[in-house]
């Protein structure tokens, strides 16, 4: 039976594009603008020309970004940062969650409201540092990737999908088939919640890539800083007279080499993202919406 479409339902449509076409404009500029000052002379940023495309090309940027040896130090530290990272929250988050899930699990609730308790409340910026130090794991990696190894939000959701989405009889069926919880877990469970598994690891994967603050915080050594904390100087840097000590270029240049150094460190920062998101896009879409509606 065909259903007829009436006037307010192809207002409606239309109503749908048109806000779907703006909200991609807005999303989709800002990353074509980086891209297009990237290769762009650098005194066309400067007085405003680039709009779109590219005006006067110009790969120098690109070239001084790959010769730095800070850079390409900071670009491995934040891949190794963000796999290390990721596999390590991926772990523990699934320890935490999978028990929690159990419907036989005593004190789970209690667990778990302490577990949402961190969620609103924290110790504070200067308590955390102090535990860091007296642990000694200042200057260390475990300085980057512990204090935040599990994300309360994180672990709910993929809890919730293990409640919800995955059949508690197959639970049942694996112990009287003398499966251990562990083994029911690896060999059952996990390979059931793939979509979660990946839309977990990106948001830890883009978290981990992304975060700057706790090794400014916590790292004092330059060759151990990642990435975006050198995108964060070269962002606020305002004595021009240490830009140009580091790369070896004169002050009437200085400013030029900012802007196109910003915006080359920019695009290759945000690269391997825009690759891998498309990936698992159909992941991404399945594993958000599962879970959310029970039954």
């Amino acid at each position: 039976m065909n259903k007829r479409v009436t006037r307010g339902d192809r207002i409606f449509q239309w109503c749908i594009n048109i806000i779907a076409i703006v909200i991609c404009a807005v999303t989709i500029y800002p990353l074509l603008y980086v891209l297009a000052a990237s290769l762009s002379e650098p005194i066309k940023i400067l007085s405003g020309d680039v709009v779109l495309w590219p005006i006067g090309a110009n790969v120098n940027s690109y070239r001084r970004v790959f010769a730095s040896a800070d850079i390409l130090s900071g670009y491995k530290n934040t891949i190794i940062y963000s796999t290390s990272g990721t596999v390590l929250n991926l772990i523990l988050t699934i320890c935490a969650a999978y028990p929690l899930s159990m419907p036989d699990l005593k004190g789970k609730n209690f667990v778990t409201f302490l577990i949402t308790f961190t969620m609103f409340f924290s110790g504070g910026m200067i308590p955390s540092y102090l535990n860091i130090r007296s642990l000694g794991m200042l200057d260390s990696v475990w300085a980057v990737l512990l204090p935040g190894a599990i994300n309360a939000t994180n672990m709910l959701i993929m809890r919730n999908y293990f409640t919800n989405s995955i059949p508690g009889e197959l639970r049942e069926a694996a112990s009287i088939d003398g499966c251990s919880p562990f083994r029911t877990m690896l060999e059952i469970i996990l390979p059931l919640s793939k979509s979660i598994l990946i839309v977990i690891t990106l948001y830890y994967f883009v978290g981990h890539w992304n975060s700057y603050f706790d090794a400014m915080m916590y790292l004092r050594k330059r060759e151990m800083m990642p990435l975006q904390v050198l995108l964060r100087q070269i962002l606020i840097m305002s004595q021009m007279g240490d830009m140009a000590e580091t790369y070896g270029v004169d002050d009437a240049n200085t400013l030029l080499l900012y802007e196109s150094l910003k915006y080359a460190i920019i695009v290759i920062s945000a690269v391997p993202l825009l690759v891998i998101y498309p990936l698992i896009q159909k992941f991404f879409e399945k594993g958000i919406m599962m879970g959310s509606i029970k039954g």
